[in-house]
């Protein structure tokens, strides 16, 4: 699901929020631009996507009026490849929140944005959909809380069933922003994933978001289409908020929404309705009246009828509750009803709502590392080898064939025939221990062939057809389910090994144009 952003500087939204020169832990990145920009009030600088993504092309939007972070980006027309990926290095276990933001403007000359898919690792994340926002004159946004396996982290673009065939995937900036161990650590960030459904300041005005809140963060104000019966109160004393594990800014309890003494507040949050699966819910509060008042403030919070916390006593101090797993379906209505001894009515002052997304299978972090290593070691690979080798299925790179076995995923194919490739096989193809057949047929690979006598799996070897030279590794001939090795039209020389001369049942061929004995 997107979130919207408005697009003129002259309207308030959340990327306009005034701060120093300061930029948040992690990278804020221009998608398409050539050089920085600098965003206006905000002081903040977006570094171009240069050195992150090897495919796509440049445009500019000509059209007044747009942040300057809108008004380049970079789209992806090679309708072969089966996704595009920007790269990031990553800390090993660190946690990060992945926002991309897209405004389409027209580019290929089009009245709508295409649909596509986006995926984080090896897993989707969602479909990217920004027509109705487009039509409204705004852009959207969408987010994710990741945790990272290895130590680079994809996020990539793929067409699917919806996309137009005249259309190309796009993007016009991605934001990787660091986190706090502690934060949303309720989550087994190994198998799971948490995608931004709401996260609301209720009695705000305006957005809260960097530097109050120092990992950017957007707390978006709240609007109500029910006309409820509640009142905005101000809170007349500070919170801490170091001690909270989420790390909210304090901003988010400068203000709340209330209902009177002894009424229930009924709000419809979060806005739309949402498909039927767990959510991470995350509820905050603060008592609003001086500290030291005896009066108490007492009160359940229910969730579509279902006590979600009984009784809660909410201080000056400020609490948070929340659930790593809770069912929703529909429309959500959330219930703050009074203790009969309370003396206050019930308030909130904000919250969080995630859609809990599964990690799917992970291909093999070695051989994860080993294809890395390829895709650098030859020139002219396919647009599509960066991010996962494997996963998502559907998203695997071009030529790559894996296993489907287990939850760890292998590679056991990978087909590179007449492919334009140059450079050199790196040694590392040695660590592809489920290989079982290694085509790189008509290409210009030269350099030497490497050992591979960890492949005990491999079938078929076809290395026809390229600039490789040297001699014929010897243990080639030890593995036991060789059957079919081609060498001809290199630079080999030297003698072919016996024990792949005399190997029963392998089809062996070396010439012409090599200098091989015997």
């Amino acid at each position: 699901m997107s979130l919207s952003i408005f697009l003129l500087w002259i309207v308030s939204i959340p990327l306009l929020v005034h701060s120093d020169t300061a930029q948040p832990r992690g990278l804020l990145i221009s998608c398409g631009s050539s050089e920085k920009q600098t965003m206006p009030e905000t002081n903040l600088t977006y570094i171009p996507d240069d050195g992150f993504v090897f495919v796509g092309n440049k445009t500019s939007l000509n059209q007044t009026g747009l942040l300057p972070i809108l008004s380049t980006l970079r789209y992806f027309p090679q309708r072969s490849a089966r996704k595009f990926c920007y790269t990031f290095q990553v800390v090993k276990g660190g946690k990060y929140l992945v926002r991309t933001i897209y405004y389409y403007g027209g580019f290929d000359g089009g009245k709508e944005p295409p649909v596509f898919d986006q995926i984080v690792g090896g897993t989707k994340w969602s479909t990217v959909n920004t027509t109705e926002d487009y039509a409204n004159g705004l852009c959207s946004y969408y987010e994710i809380i990741v945790g990272a396996h290895l130590k680079t982290l994809s996020v990539c673009l793929a067409r699917n069933g919806h996309t137009a065939k005249d259309s190309s995937p796009f993007i016009s900036a991605i934001e990787l922003l660091t986190l706090e161990d502690s934060m949303y650590n309720a989550t087994d960030f190994n198998r799971l994933a948490l995608v931004t459904v709401a996260r609301t300041s209720f009695g705000s005005e305006d957005s809260i978001s960097f530097p109050d809140d120092p990992y950017y963060r957007f707390w978006q104000p709240f609007t109500d289409d029910n006309d409820n019966d509640y009142e905005v109160v101000s809170s007349q004393t500070k919170v801490t908020t170091s001690d909270f594990w989420n790390k909210p800014p304090e901003g988010i309890f400068m203000n709340a929404i209330a209902a009177g003494e002894g009424k229930t507040l009924e709000l419809t949050w979060p806005p739309g309705s949402l498909p039927a699966t767990k959510y991470h819910i995350s509820l905050y509060f603060q008592d609003n009246r001086p500290a030291g008042d005896d009066a108490s403030r007492v009160f359940t919070v229910a969730i579509n009828g279902k006590t979600f916390y009984n009784n809660l006593k909410v201080s000056t101090d400020g609490v948070s509750i929340y659930s790593p797993g809770w069912p929703l379906s529909g429309e959500t209505q959330i219930s703050l009803t009074p203790d009969d001894e309370s003396s206050a009515g019930p308030l909130i002052n904000a919250g969080e709502v995630y859609q809990i997304l599964p990690f799917g299978r992970r291909t093999l972090t070695r051989e994860v590392g080993v294809m890395q290593e390829l895709a650098r070691s030859f020139d002219n690979p396919p647009a599509d080898w960066a991010g996962d080798p494997c996963l998502p299925k559907a998203n695997s790179w071009t030529g790559v064939t894996c296993s489907e076995k287990d939850m760890v995923t292998r590679i056991t194919s990978v087909d590179l025939r007449n492919m334009g490739i140059g450079g050199t096989l790196f040694p590392s193809i040695n660590n592809l221990t489920e290989l079982h057949h290694l085509w790189l047929v008509g290409n210009n690979i030269s350099g030497s062939i490497p050992d591979m006598s960890s492949l005990r799996q491999l079938e078929t070897l076809h290395l026809e057809n390229n600039s490789f030279t040297g001699e014929i590794p010897e243990s080639l001939g030890r593995l036991p389910n060789l059957r079919e090795v081609f060498l001809e039209n290199n630079n080999l020389e030297g003698s072919i090994p016996s024990n792949l001369v005399d190997k029963k049942g392998l089809t062996l061929q070396v010439s012409p144009g090599n200098s091989l004995s015997t």
